[in-house]
């Protein structure tokens, strides 16, 4: 048990896939704009990583292990399955959450920390339990970095900030703080 914690803990701060990796940053630049919105977006992002994850695993143990080389296509088109379900579902149950995340939300099928999740978990040969567990601290990590983003986007609005440095190059530099803020974790942990 205390197996699946540390590895929960690691992906969520210590090897976060945003701000360690520098993954996602499509969402994490355009939807972290108000924090009501960064959370459901790294909810739908959670969604589709433990998703993902359940069926990496599936496919790996009892499909993939004969043809490894069907690995990448097999993960991109459940990707890209999952995320048209997520869409579909937002759309018809929250239209008003479907325009916030605009075109973020299809873009979750491209973004790169999905595909990550599940290449690495297969990578490291990691049990049902251990890739759940994997999934939902990759998930819970997006989700922290888009809040974190988020309300420091939204307090900054109130502060008296040079005209040369407003729009994308505060949102960059704000981005850097927090990547270094976090790979100040990094050699914690060995997972």
């Amino acid at each position: 048990m205390g197996d699946l914690f540390w590895i929960f803990i690691s992906a969520m701060v210590v090897n976060n896939f945003t701000l360690a990796y520098f993954l996602g940053l499509c969402p994490f630049m355009g939807v972290s704009a108000r924090i009501a919105t960064a959370v459901r977006m790294g909810a739908a992002d959670t969604f589709v990583l433990v998703i993902t994850s359940i069926c990496a695993w599936l496919l790996n143990t009892f499909i993939l292990g004969s043809a490894p080389y069907l690995r990448l296509i097999s993960f991109i088109v459940v990707i890209a399955s999952v995320v048209q379900i997520v869409e579909m579902t937002i759309k018809k149950v929250s239209p008003r959450l479907f325009r916030e995340l605009g075109m973020y939300l299809p873009l979750i099928t491209t973004n790169c920390a999905i595909l990550f999740l599940a290449l690495f978990q297969t990578t490291r040969s990691y049990s049902f339990l251990q890739g759940l567990a994997f999934a939902l601290g990759a998930g819970a990590g997006l989700t922290l970095a888009l809040i974190l983003m988020a309300a420091m986007r939204e307090q900054v609005e109130f502060a008296d900030v040079p005209a040369i440095a407003k729009g994308t190059a505060l949102v960059f530099f704000i981005a850097a703080i927090l990547s270094l803020a976090f790979m100040g974790f990094a050699g914690m942990l060995s997972s």
